[in-house]
């Protein structure tokens, strides 16, 4: 049996994934991260982007927010604002969503709308690249 390791997604709404797990390759801030069995301990940020998930023979495909990773030799645990499996994005949504996140960008906008609006294209950017990717 190959090593595994326990990997836990956690957004402020629910535990989006809890499964053991064979690799993870998450959106760190610096660049992809890859995660196998007995990595280093590491915490890190990670940005909007796509997770990767395998699990035997099949690999998983997720669009993630910003967040956090905690990253110990048995255990992988994320925090973040969004977390969507590719089967679960709507591309005309995501599309759409991401059209008027640019809209909203042409306007004058206080600091706090422009950080929400930036955040919103960044989710949104994740779903398109994931679910254009991976399509079902």
């Amino acid at each position: 049996m190959a090593e595994t390791l326990k990997l836990e997604i956690v957004t402020p709404e629910e535990t989006v994934y809890s499964e053991v797990v064979e690799m993870v390759t998450l959106p760190g801030i610096e660049g992809e991260l890859g995660i196998y069995p007995h990595h280093v301990p590491l915490m890190t940020q990670i940005v909007a982007g796509e997770l990767l998930v395998r699990k035997g023979n099949v690999e998983t495909a997720l669009a993630v927010g910003e967040g956090f990773a905690e990253i110990t030799g048995t255990h992988v645990s994320i925090l973040t604002d969004m977390a969507i499996s590719s089967a679960e994005i709507d591309e005309a949504v995501a599309e759409e969503a991401r059209r008027k996140a640019e809209a909203r960008l042409e306007e004058k906008l206080s600091v706090e709308e422009s950080a929400a609006v930036h955040a919103s294209l960044a989710h949104s950017l994740a779903k398109l690249k994931v679910k254009r990717r991976h399509r079902n």
